[in-house]
């Protein structure tokens, strides 16, 4: 977390609640139909991003005319690169792109943060002809329309539901609903060609927390054993995630950690056979490509996060301290994060084979 996170989420639990009650609350009110501009409010990190998609899409379907700006944050912005038709992307916390967000006018705001308070303030100070955003605290009285949110549904269901007052959305957001640009791809393929086209096993071992974390080791000695069985070993993150990255690439994977995009990171994935990860960014965006997964969770929420459907399997240990993420945030772990240490690179190495092993990866 950044010095500027932490401080918006110390200014959201100090002075948010204390704005909500200075502003005036907002009526019911119906969404006109149909309507011409919408924004959607983000803020928050890659995974919820990657979410929100489906229902961005989805909202384009039931209304192809529409105009659809995002405000999003400086870490997930880039994020919405892989959705093509939005009209803009400006930034929660660059104040000069907040400032324009707050000038324009739209016939709907829908407010896809799940707790914090302090986009709720901004979904009402922007003119709008409706607001839209869930019910989980006193946020509520700052919607026209509020949407009941539960810990236990997949957040693609949770954002899709936000579109029901307008008499749309639908699906499950599976699939693939991302997309790649053409010159993403030409880099990915440039970047890949010392592996001459063999298949190939893209691994990412960063988390946004260190919790989630498997450990570099762990990885390095599951692309040692899959390179023995010819699998070539990918490994990808940012610059944050170089010391395990370096550990894995001694082990024989290339090292593509630091090196690329976000964007250009989502085209690696897209051709990868499959990806090994913890519950992350990353991870979501292979889902969103419609990449098969191998996911290994501890803290988080299996049932909100995880991927579904046959080309994904998850590997959680279920112990009974586990899942103790809620709204985002995770306590300090009294045992080490056992959930993550007792994941061994046996199981994890059965999965990938397992997944590889059938007619639609090979």
């Amino acid at each position: 977390m950044t010095v500027l996170q932490a401080l918006l989420k110390h200014a959201d639990r100090l002075v948010g609640r204390l704005i909500i009650q200075l502003l005036p609350p907002s009526s019911h009110r119906d969404v006109r139909l149909p309507p011409i501009s919408v924004l959607f409010i983000r803020p928050g990190g890659i995974g919820d991003a990657v979410l929100l998609i489906p229902a961005v899409r989805a909202l384009r379907r039931c209304f192809p005319g529409v105009s659809i700006d995002i405000l999003a944050e400086r870490r997930n912005a880039g994020v919405f690169v892989l959705c093509p038709g939005i009209s803009s992307v400006r930034r929660y916390d660059v104040a000069s792109e907040f400032r324009a967000a707050l000038k324009s006018r739209y016939d709907l705001v829908i407010d896809t943060e799940q707790w914090h308070r302090l986009s709720a303030v901004a979904a009402r100070l922007i003119r709008a002809g409706a607001r839209i955003g869930f019910v989980t605290n006193e946020r509520r009285r700052l919607f026209t329309q509020a949407i009941p949110y539960e810990q236990d549904d997949y957040e693609a269901d949770s954002f899709m539901r936000l579109l029901a007052p307008l008499g749309c959305g639908g699906g499950r957001g599976e699939g693939q609903f991302l997309d790649v640009a053409e010159r993403d791809a030409e880099t990915a393929e440039s970047l890949l060609a010392s592996l001459k086209r063999r298949v190939f096993v893209t691994l990412f071992p960063g988390a946004s927390i260190a919790e989630r974390c498997w450990g570099g080791g762990k990885f390095a000695e599951l692309a040692t054993r899959l390179q023995r069985k010819e699998i070539a070993v990918v490994v990808v993150g940012s610059a944050v995630d170089s010391e395990d990255a370096e550990t894995i690439e001694r082990a024989g994977a290339l090292n593509l950690a630091g090196k690329t995009s976000l964007a250009e990171t989502a085209a690696v994935l897209a051709r990868s056979s499959l990806l090994v990860s913890g519950d992350s960014g990353i991870l979501h965006i292979a889902v969103g490509l419609g990449v098969p997964t191998v996911s290994l969770f501890g803290p988080g929420r299996e049932k909100k996060w995880a991927p579904r459907g046959d080309s994904h399997i998850v590997i959680n240990k279920d112990l009974p301290c586990s899942p103790c993420t809620t709204f985002g945030y995770t306590p300090k772990c009294p045992v080490n994060a056992r959930c993550m240490a007792d994941i061994s690179v046996d199981e994890v190495e059965s999965s990938v084979l397992a997944l590889l092993a059938t007619k639609k990866i090979q």
